[in-house]
Formats: structure tokens, C-alpha cells, sequence
């Protein structure tokens, strides 16, 4: 009953975040469900939850999501996170956590400085695309890579997020199906999986309200410093 309390409050408080910010959610509870599930079943097990709480920001933000970009983002995200998933049991999932981490970091510290700019193009899609499909499959999630992505095209909260969400879903569908091959899933890692997707809902639900009328300035100011605290919690 414990396990169930903690999972079903951290995916809802995962949810808050990662609805607000685009990203966020995987890393808050992965090192909650390692603790319950194992690290084995952890990265699937998340995955499954991962996919119903994208579909539900998709949900909330269905009529604002820019398709075009979502296509050419899939186009290269969706067959390298079939590529990484693959590679996910013969891989150290720490240093490729390492190495996101720091990229993060610096990718905030280049922008900021406005040394590097993304120039929000169809080739920065295909690229970003291709970039964070192989290392979600590989590391459970590269969320913050594709949000940093959509970022530069400046669009507006809710835009932003369901556009985001709609890519992460197509990942999360092919790598459910890779890991399924993969990993042998109990039916009660299975029903887990599930019960976190469904918290996940209300935390979406409750970061829709959140962002539907902050202004984008403010927004993109408060993905940054998300960014930069994730960077440094994946890169520890």
C-alpha cells in the first residue's frame, strides 16, 4: 500500500512539473520507481505511465498543436528510439544520463549567453529529432533535448507543450513495443505502469490550468531554469 501511495503522489507531482514545463516528469520518477520496481523494469514501467500522460497533455492542448512540426520532429525520433531502446540492455544508462546532463547545461549557458542559437527550421527538427529519439530510448528520457527544440520556435505555453507531448507519445508507442521484446513484463508491473499513467493525468490536468495564462516570456525564463536543474540532477 505504501509503494502504491508514493508512486501514485510522485506521478502526479511529475506531472505538475512536466506539464508546465514540457519535460521534467521522467527524471523526477525514475529514481522513485528504481527503488520499488527495480532498475531493470524502472525504464519500461515508466515508459508505459510516460505514454498516458503525454497523451493526456496532447489532450488538453489538442486544437494548438502545430502538426508540421510534430511530423518532421517523429520523422527521425521515432525510428532512433526504436534504435536506442534496442541498445538499452547493453548500455550504462549512467554515463548517458552523464553526458545529457552536461549538455543540458551547457546547451542554457550558450543560449543565454547567445553564443548558440537554434534557428527554429525544418533541419533543426529533423536533427533535434533524431538526436533525442536515441537517447530516450537509451536513457529512459531526453525530454529536455526535444523541449529545448520546440523552445526555439517560441511558440506559446500550451503550443509548445502539446506539440512536445504529441512526438514524445509516438517514441513512447515504439519503445513500449521494443522493450516489450526486450524486458519480460509482469502483468503487475504492467497494471503500475497504469495506475501512474492515470495520476499523471490530474498532474496534467492541474499544470494546463497553471500555464494557460502565463505570459510566453515568463514561460520560456522558467523552462530555462528547469532545464538548468535537471542538467545538474542528471549530470550528479
Amino acid at each position: 500500500m505504501e509503494m502504491y501511495t508514493v508512486l501514485i503522489l510522485s506521478s502526479f507531482i511529475a506531472a505538475l512539473i512536466s506539464g508546465a514545463a514540457g519535460f521534467g516528469g521522467a527524471l523526477l520518477l525514475l529514481p522513485v520507481l528504481t527503488l520499488y520496481a527495480g532498475a531493470e523494469l524502472a525504464i519500461p514501467v515508466l515508459t508505459i505511465a510516460q505514454l498516458i500522460g503525454n497523451l493526456s497533455r496532447m489532450a488538453f492542448g489538442l486544437n494548438q498543436i502545430e502538426w508540421k512540426k510534430v511530423f518532421l520532429f517523429s520523422m527521425t525520433a521515432v525510428p532512433l528510439s526504436a534504435l536506442g531502446a534496442f541498445g538499452f540492455s547493453i548500455s550504462s544508462k549512467s554515463t548517458v544520463t552523464r553526458i545529457i546532463g552536461a549538455v543540458l547545461i551547457l546547451f542554457v549557458f550558450l543560449r543565454y549567453f547567445r553564443i548558440l542559437k537554434f534557428k527554429p527550421n525544418d533541419k533543426t527538427l529533423v536533427l533535434g529529432g533524431a538526436v533525442t529519439g536515441l537517447l530516450s530510448g537509451l536513457a529512459g528520457s531526453a525530454g529536455p533535448i526535444g523541449a529545448a527544440v520546440f523552445l526555439s520556435f517560441g511558440l506559446p505555453p500550451v503550443a509548445y507543450i502539446a506539440s512536445e507531448a504529441a512526438t514524445a507519445t509516438a517514441m513512447h508507442i515504439t519503445k513500449i513495443i521494443v522493450y516489450g521484446k526486450l524486458v519480460n513484463l509482469p502483468p503487475n508491473t504492467i497494471n503500475l505502469g497504469l495506475i501512474m499513467g492515470l495520476a499523471m493525468i490530474f498532474g496534467t490536468y492541474a499544470a494546463n490550468r497553471l500555464i494557460k495564462n502565463m505570459k510566453k516570456e515568463v514561460f520560456q525564463k522558467y523552462v530555462a531554469v528547469l532545464l538548468c536543474v535537471v542538467g545538474a540532477y542528471m549530470l550528479i
